[in-house]
Formats: C-alpha cells, sequence, structure tokens
C-alpha cells in the first residue's frame, strides 16, 4: 500500500511539473495543496545558491520549509519571504495554489518574464512585493480587477512598461502603492485619488507624463508622495494642501512650473519638501516659515527669485536648506542663525551680494556652499575664522567664484573635520598657509583661480587623505615639494600656470593612483623621472610649455602620450615631439700631457692649477671638432664614390641559381655588404642612391623610413631602411628569420622579395602597393572619394584572413594599425609590416612599444604589465581596433582641445546606450547594412576585450566575419550575441 502511494505521489508530482501552468487540483487529492503549489514554484525557477533545498515534495507539512510561516492552527502557507535569494527564472501558476497566502515577497532577485494577472487575485492575499528583478513587459490591464484585499503592492526596480492599468482604482483596500524605478508610461492614472485609504504613492523615476489631475484632496489618508525622475508639467493641484498628514513630498526633476500653491502652508506635519530640478518661478514664498515641522527644504534649481525669505528662520527643525541654482538677490537673512539645528546650507549659484554671515561659523553646519555668488568685500583672514569648537562639525566648505579676497586664514587647521574646501576664483593672496596640512580627513582641495604666492609647504604632505589638489592659476613659486608622495591617495594633481621651478620630483612616481595630472605652463626644469611610467593608473599627464629636457619615460601611458601634452619644451625629445634623442656616448679619458711618465693612468697631477685645466680641456675640444669634421668629410666622399660604383658592380656581383630558392650575392665583405633577392633581378634601374632621394620616400614609421624604387626589369618595389642596428641580431640570426618570412606568401599579405646586410645597414625589399594604406583612405580622402560598406567590409576579412595565416605560423604582427594595412589596385587588403620582431632579440614589450608608439590606441592592455605574456591575442585586439576603426571613420584616440576620447570606450557606451547604429561612419549616410555593421562592431569591441584569453583566435574572427556576410539558417541570431 507504502509504494502504490509512493508510485501516486510521483506521478502526481510528474504530471504538475509536465503541464504547469495548466493546474489541476484535482489530479493528486492525497498531497497537501501548499506543498504541490511550491513544488511547482520551484520546478519553475533556478535556485544556484541552494537556498530551498529544505523543500521536499516528500514532507506532507511544509511549515518547515525556509522561507515560509503557516497559521498555527490550519497549517496552511500565510507568507512567503525569499528577498534575496538569488533566484531566476520565471513566476509559474504554481502559487495561485497558496489561497490561504497573505504576504507574498520575492524582491531582490533575478526573475524575469511578465508576471500573470492571476497573482493579485489570491483571496487572502495582503502583501505582494515583487521588487528589485528583472520583470518586463506591460502590467496586465485586469492585474488589480479582482485585488481583493490587497494593502501593499511593490513592483519597483523593475522593467515594466507602458501605462499604469485604470484598474488599479478598483483596489479599494489599497494603502501603498510603490511602481518606481520603471519604465512605466502616459498620464498620470486619476483614478488612484479615488483610493481614500492610500498612505504611500510612489511613481518616481518613470517616464510619466503631463499634468497631476486634480483630485489629491481626497487622499485624506496620505502620509509620503513621491513624483521625481518624471516628466510631468503644469501646476501643482491646489488640493494637495488638504492632505494634511503629508509628511514627505518629492517632486523633483519635473517640469513643473508656475507658483507654489499657498494652501500647502497648512502642511503642518511635513517634515521633507523637494522640488529640486523644476520650473517653479516668482519670490520665494514668505508662507515657507508656517512648514514648521519641515527638516530638509530643496527648492534648488527651479526659477526662483527676489529675497531669501527671513521666515526661514522659524523652522527650527530644518537640518538641510538648498536654495541654489536660482535668481534670489540680497544677502542672507539673519534671522537663519535661529536655525539651530541646520547641517547643510547650499545657496550656491544665485546672485546674492553682501559679506559672509558670521553666524555661519558659529553654528554646527557641516557643509556650506556659497559658490558662484557675488559675496565678497570682506576677506577670509584669521578675525574671520571663529574657535575650533564652533567649527569642528564643518565637513564642507565651498565659497567658490566669489569676490573674497584677503588671505587665507592661518587658523584654517581648526576645521578638523573638513573632507572638501573649495575658495577657487576669488582674489586670494598671500601663502598657503601651513596649518592646511593639518587638516587629515581633507578629500578635495581647490585654491584655483586666485592670486596665492609663495611655495607650496611641504606640509601639503600631512594631508593623508587628499584625493584631488587644484592650484592652478595662482601666482605659486619654488618646487613642487618632495613631501607630496605622502598624499598616497592622490588621483587629480593640477598645478598649471603657476611659475613653479626646479625638477618635477621622483616622489611623484609613488603616488600609484593618479590619473591626471597637469604641469604645464610653469618654468619646471631637468629630466622626466623615468619612475613615472611605472604609474599604472595615468590618463592624462600634461607637461607643456615648460623648460624639460631628456628623453620621455618609457613604456606604460608615455608611449601613447599626446603630442599636445609634451609641446612647448624645446629640449624634450623622443617620438612624442618627434625628436629623436641624441645616442649617450662615454666620456672621453683626458690626458694631461704635463703629466710625469710615473704619475697614475688617469689621474690629474695636482701641480696642475685650475685655470691650466680649463684651457687643455677647451683645447682639447676644439681639436676633437675640427677632427670628427676633417673624418666627416673624407666619410661622405668615400661613400659617394662607393654608391657610384655600386651599380656597376651589382650585376657582376650577384649570381643566381635556377634550382636554388634564392638569389644571393656571394660577398660577405662588410664593406660592400650583401644583397639577396628570393626571386628574380635584383638590381635597381635607379641605383642605391634612391634609398637618399626624399623624392622617393614613401613614409616612416617605428622600425624605419620606407622608399619606393624601381628594379632593372622595371618592376617597383619598396625598400624599409632600418632604424634599429643596435638591435639587430647577428648576421646569421638575422639571415635565417628573413628567409623565413620571404617564404610567406598570403594574397593579403605584402610578400618580402630580398635584403641587403651590413653590420651598419639593414634593408628589406617587399613587394610595393600602389593603392596607399588604409589610414589616408579612411582619415585623409578628399570630396566624395571614400569607402564604401562593402569595400570596408572586404578590407577588414582581408585582413582578418592574413592576420590568421600568421598565426598559423606561429608568426606575431605586433604592430597592427591602419598604416600598415595598404590597399591594392584591386581594392584587396594587403598587410606589411609583420613579424618585425623577430629580427630583434633585444626587444622587450617596453622597447617595442616606444617604436610601435605611432600606433595609438591599437596597443594591447598586457603591454603595460610585465607579468603577462605577450601573445598572438596582442594582434587580436590591434585588429578589433581596427574593425571599429573601419566601421565608424575615426581614429582609435583622438585628442580634443581638452578631452581625450578613446574609440572603443566610445563605441561600448554607445552599445551599451542602445545606439549603437550612430557609431558608423556618417560618410556612409545610411547606405550599409545593420545586419553586418552591427555585428561587426559587437566582434569588434570582443576583440578588444582586456582580457587576453577573452578574444578569440583569428581563425574563429574568420569564421565570424563570413558567417556575418553569408548567414545560414542557423546562425541569424548571431548580430545579436
Amino acid at each position: 500500500m507504502r509504494a502504490y502511494m509512493s508510485m501516486r505521489r510521483l506521478l502526481g508530482l510528474f504530471t504538475l511539473v509536465v503541464l504547469a501552468p495548466v493546474y489541476v487540483r484535482s489530479l493528486t487529492p492525497s498531497l497537501n495543496d501548499d506543498v504541490l503549489g511550491l513544488i511547482v514554484f520551484k520546478a519553475d525557477i533556478q535556485d544556484p545558491k541552494g537556498k530551498l533545498a529544505t523543500w521536499n515534495e516528500d514532507d506532507d507539512n511544509p511549515c518547515g520549509w525556509v522561507g515560509l510561516k503557516c497559521n498555527p492552527r490550519s497549517k496552511r502557507v500565510t507568507e512567503l519571504n525569499l528577498d534575496g535569494f538569488g533566484l531566476s527564472g520565471r513566476l509559474g501558476r504554481g502559487l495561485l495554489q497558496l489561497q490561504f497566502l497573505r504576504k507574498l515577497s520575492l524582491a531582490k532577485n533575478n526573475l524575469t518574464g511578465s508576471i500573470s494577472p492571476n497573482i493579485a487575485r489570491i483571496d487572502n492575499l495582503r502583501v505582494l512585493d515583487l521588487s528589485e528583478n528583472s520583470l518586463s513587459g506591460a502590467i496586465p490591464e485586469d492585474f488589480f480587477r479582482q485585488c481583493g484585499s490587497l494593502r501593499v503592492l511593490s513592483l519597483a526596480n523593475n522593467k515594466f512598461s507602458g501605462k499604469i492599468p485604470d484598474g488599479l482604482s478598483s483596489c479599494s483596500t489599497i494603502a501603498s502603492i510603490n511602481l518606481a524605478s520603471n519604465q512605466l508610461s502616459g498620464s498620470f492614472p486619476s483614478g488612484i485619488w479615488s483610493l481614500s485609504g492610500l498612505r504611500s504613492l510612489d511613481l518616481s523615476d518613470n517616464l510619466l507624463e503631463g499634468e497631476i489631475p486634480k483630485g489629491i484632496e481626497g487622499l485624506n489618508n496620505l502620509r509620503a508622495l513621491n513624483l521625481q525622475k518624471n516628466r510631468l508639467s503644469g501646476k501643482v493641484p491646489d488640493g494637495i494642501g488638504s492632505c494634511l498628514l503629508l509628511r514627505s513630498i518629492d517632486l523633483s526633476e519635473n517640469s513643473f512650473s508656475g507658483s507654489l500653491p499657498e494652501t500647502m502652508q497648512k502642511l503642518n506635519l511635513c517634515n521633507y519638501l523637494n522640488l529640486h530640478g523644476n520650473s517653479f518661478a516668482g519670490d520665494a514664498p514668505q508662507w515657507i516659515g508656517e512648514m514648521k515641522s519641515l527638516e530638509t527644504l530643496d527648492l534648488s534649481a527651479n526659477k526662483f527669485s527676489g529675497q531669501v525669505p527671513g521666515s526661514l528662520g522659524n523652522l527650527q527643525s530644518l537640518k538641510i536648506l538648498k536654495f541654489s541654482t536660482n535668481g534670489l538677490t540680497g544677502s542672507l537673512p539673519k534671522s537663519l542663525v535661529s536655525c539651530t539645528n541646520l547641517l547643510t546650507l547650499d545657496f550656491s549659484q544665485n546672485l546674492m551680494t553682501g559679506d559672509l554671515p558670521s553666524w555661519i561659523f558659529n553654528s554646527g553646519l557641516q557643509e556650506v556652499s556659497l559658490s558662484r555668488e557675488k559675496l565678497g568685500g570682506g576677506s577670509l583672514d584669521t578675525p574671520t575664522l571663529p574657535t575650533a569648537n564652533a567649527l569642528q562639525n564643518l565637513q564642507v566648505l565651498d565659497l567658490s567664484h566669489n569676490s573674497f579676497s584677503g588671505e587665507i586664514a592661518s587658523t584654517i587647521g581648526v576645521l578638523s573635520s573638513l573632507n572638501f574646501l573649495n575658495l577657487s576664483r576669488n582674489s586670494l593672496v598671500g601663502p598657503i598657509p601651513v596649518t592646511v596640512g593639518e587638516l587629515k580627513f581633507l578629500v578635495t582641495l581647490d585654491l584655483s583661480q586666485n592670486q596665492l604666492n609663495g611655495s607650496i609647504p611641504a606640509e601639503i604632505g600631512g594631508l593623508v587623505s587628499l584625493k584631488e589638489l587644484r592650484l592652478e592659476e595662482n601666482k605659486l613659486s619654488g618646487k613642487i615639494p618632495a613631501s607630496i608622495e605622502k598624499c598616497s591617495s592622490l588621483i587629480t594633481l593640477i598645478l598649471s600656470e603657476n611659475t613653479l621651478s626646479g625638477p618635477i620630483p621622483a616622489a611623484i612616481a609613488k603616488l600609484v593612483n593618479l590619473q591626471n595630472v597637469d604641469l604645464s605652463f610653469n618654468r619646471l626644469d631637468g629630466g622626466l623621472p623615468k619612475q613615472l611610467a611605472n604609474l599604472p593608473n595615468l590618463l592624462s599627464f600634461n607637461i607643456s610649455h615648460n623648460n624639460l629636457q631628456g628623453e620621455l619615460p618609457a613604456g606604460g601611458f608615455f608611449n601613447t602620450i599626446s603630442p599636445f601634452s609634451v609641446s612647448g619644451n624645446p629640449s624634450l625629445c623622443g617620438s612624442a615631439v618627434n625628436k629623436s634623442c641624441p645616442a649617450v656616448l662615454p666620456k672621453p679619458i683626458v690626458l694631461n700631457p704635463n703629466s710625469s711618465s710615473d704619475s697614475t693612468p688617469g689621474e690629474l697631477p695636482s701641480n696642475i692649477g685650475h685655470k691650466r685645466i680649463i684651457l687643455s680641456i677647451s683645447a682639447l675640444i676644439a681639436i676633437g671638432a675640427a677632427a670628427v669634421i676633417v673624418v666627416g668629410v673624407i666619410a661622405i666622399t668615400v661613400l659617394n664614390l662607393r654608391v657610384r660604383s655600386s651599380t656597376s658592380r651589382s650585376a657582376a656581383a650577384l649570381t643566381f641559381s635556377a634550382g636554388d630558392d634564392f638569389s644571393h650575392s656571394p660577398s660577405t665583405d662588410t664593406n660592400s655588404g650583401k644583397l639577396v633577392m628570393f626571386s628574380g633581378d635584383p638590381e635597381f634601374s635607379t641605383g642605391a642612391h634612391a634609398l637618399l632621394n626624399k623624392d622617393c620616400e614613401l613614409g616612416r614609421g617605428g622600425f624605419g623610413a620606407v622608399y619606393r624604387t624601381v628594379l632593372r626589369d622595371g618592376h617597383p618595389v619598396a625598400i624599409k631602411k632600418l632604424t634599429v642596428s643596435s638591435l639587430v641580431k647577428s648576421q646569421g640570426e638575422f639571415e635565417r628569420e628573413v628567409k623565413k618570412l620571404g617564404k610567406v606568401r598570403h594574397q593579403n599579405l605584402v610578400a618580402l622579395e630580398g635584403y641587403y646586410w651590413t653590420p651598419s645597414l639593414q634593408l628589406l625589399i617587399s613587394e610595393f602597393v600602389s593603392g596607399g594604406s588604409l589610414y589616408k583612405h579612411l582619415h585623409e580622402g578628399s570630396g566624395g572619394n571614400f569607402l564604401s560598406w562593402n569595400e570596408r567590409f572586404n578590407i577588414i576579412l582581408g585582413t582578418a584572413k592574413s592576420l590568421a595565416h600568421l598565426h598559423q605560423l606561429d608568426i606575431i604582427h605586433y604592430n597592427i594599425k591602419s598604416s600598415n594595412v595598404l590597399i591594392d589596385s584591386s581594392g584587396e587588403p594587403k598587410v606589411g609590416d609583420f613579424g618585425l620582431a623577430r629580427l630583434l632579440p633585444m626587444l622587450d614589450r617596453y622597447v617595442l612599444s616606444s617604436k610601435i608608439q605611432s600606433a595609438l590606441g591599437y596597443m594591447a592592455p598586457e603591454f603595460a604589465c610585465k607579468t603577462v605574456k605577450i601573445t598572438e591575442k596582442c594582434d587580436v585586439y590591434g585588429f578589433g581596433v581596427l574593425v571599429l576603426e573601419v566601421v565608424t571613420g575615426k581614429r582609435p584616440v583622438e585628442y580634443m582641445e581638452d578631452d581625450v576620447v578613446v574609440l572603443c570606450d566610445m563605441v561600448r557606451g554607445a552599445l551599451e546606450e542602445g545606439r549603437v547604429e550612430e557609431c558608423v561612419d556618417g560618410r556612409l549616410q545610411g547606405n550599409f547594412p545593420a545586419e553586418e555593421a552591427i555585428p561587426a562592431i559587437k566582434l569588434g569591441l570582443i576583440c578588444t576585450s582586456q582580457v587576453p584569453s577573452n578574444r578569440p583566435d583569428m581563425g574563429e574572427v574568420v569564421n565570424i566575419l563570413e558567417l556575418i556576410r553569408c548567414p545560414s539558417e542557423d546562425q541569424e541570431e548571431l548580430g545579436s550575441a
């Protein structure tokens, strides 16, 4: 009998799971209805944390299950509370079986899909909370038709859209409605005003529009009204003053206009009134002082005018007062001194005048903001600031954009709790007081755009919590103190437009959190500390218009630094300033001709005077310079003679073998060099002098200049003159690597046709591609001559195929960029400059990055990390950037006047905001298939993942691109992946 009942139970459960949501209660009358309903509910969801492990269908009584409460007499489930269990999936109909349920709370989970209109029809349901999930779609029109005894409803923080159903007005027993933070639209539901028992209404952060209908005066029990962040307009109904129990009103960030209804002064119980961000106008109401229970009053960002109401002094409970961004005039009323509980005072961005009231510093205020006023006539000197006891609570002080003069008080250190101090854009003079270093909790210090002088005090190192330091546009002098290294949390350091001198202290390199640095327009000198290259979070570093000298740091951020950021330093060198650095030569040993034979080698006798040493060195320098000039003239003469004779000798010097893969010169004489061609006639019709002819130069890159010349048979070739001789391998290793590269053949790769070797000069001879670079086609085209979508897609696909071919041969390109992709006469892409890193054994990632730093934005992030291996995924990253460049027509990094736009970040942001189609090159004027362009953009973003292992292989990239161009029936969803 027991086996029969067990089998029957299993059969019933199986039937319920398979047939859900078709629910038939009579299938298994032997089972508890609540058990069946809960098990079916569990079957429809996922429980990754195993929170519902105690839910067992073998139990006849579920009252011991986690998240449940039961009626102690009937043993029926009355409460189901699974808040924050991490559940996902959809809400099935199993819950409808819980007919004695009074509270259903599934908040803070990951539930998706729509909601059934039947949930609200559970006869005894009082509380329904589905907030903070991902439920979507429209709220069913008949959801509230039979809402029974529902009193609390929360669907907040989901993705519901459409209108609020009119049936909501039929829930006569409801006391609390929260539909906040969804995408609900349409007009304000007028039927809500008929819900006389309503105590709380929250429709904030939606898309509701239009005016608030009349009839609110019927809500005699309303305590809280929140309509912020909608698109509501018009005037606030006068009837709001009849809701005498209102304690909280938030109408902020809408488009309400007109004056406030005077009936609001009757709301004596209201303690929170927020009307921020509307268009309320007229004089600030005097009657506001009648709302004597107010603790928070925010009328900021409106169009109020006139003077600040003196009646504000009646608000004895007031803690937060915000009137910023209006058109208020006059001065702060003295009556505010009566607001003894005031913590925050914000009257910034008005038209107020007068002195800074002394009572501000005699209160218990924590935040004071009076910026962008016309306050002045007073100073911030010592008499203005009171004792420490009166200021021990002040945390925010913003007096910027005023007309304060005088010096900053030396007693500034008494502001012991201060974390934000902004005195910028005033007329303050004198030094920065050393007592500023006592502000241990200060996070932001902005003293910019004043007339402060003297040096930056070493005590600045005492600001151990500081994240932002702005001292620009003052008259500060002296050195940047090394003690700044103690400000270990510093993110922003702006010291521009002063007269600071001396070197940039190496201590700055210890501030590992630095992101933005501006030291421009000073008198700084000396070299840049090389340790700056180790700063991991730098986004900008402006040192323009100083007297700095020497080489820029190599590696990290400095590989892609903007030329704008280093301009105006004549003695700086490096690729960013387009100026090569002089070679570092060993110091010459100067032998004293007057020393005795038994003197210690290299040691000058002590009897030689200082004047004689100077004369000897000067004479030697003059002699040395003359010798260098003579040797140079002789060398150039010999070189010219040899160049002239090289053409006539080359045919005789070279031998060919029909059965050999390569044709080469038998000569290994270092004076004559070795020319090897992999096929054909190696002799140049124009002679070697073509390499010295500027007219034949095609361009310059990180590894050298490229020239065009013609072989004797009329075949044009491109010749790269390597400028990294000190890094090149020995002749044997060099030739082996070049010959390997010479065997690489692919229709989308520039063929390597030969090379020339001497210990001091190496040339690579390649196929000449006549169509110019992709960079020029994208960014330097003129008129209507630009690439069509088909041409762009073919370029992307051809480039991908070439890289996939290289990776099959274990060759990493290292230098993918649009200037290295050439277009032939038929429009096919040909990738050049591949595998050059194989020729340079000393090439680490920092040397490499300095050689290819012209490839701004293409460089994979692992180049900046010593511990991450450089693999072919670097090429994938560069290819991803190239895809975005081709589709958008924008450069990988664009330098604006005061901003830097990184293409990957811009496109990724557009994708997240649902406007990715706007990124496609505007020159295409809609002449592109979105089903190809959008997946191509997404593929580009995947390839530029910050984590190398998340990037696909180039072989996979080729397959994806071919699917995008010719999708099969089972791949139609590729574009939305």
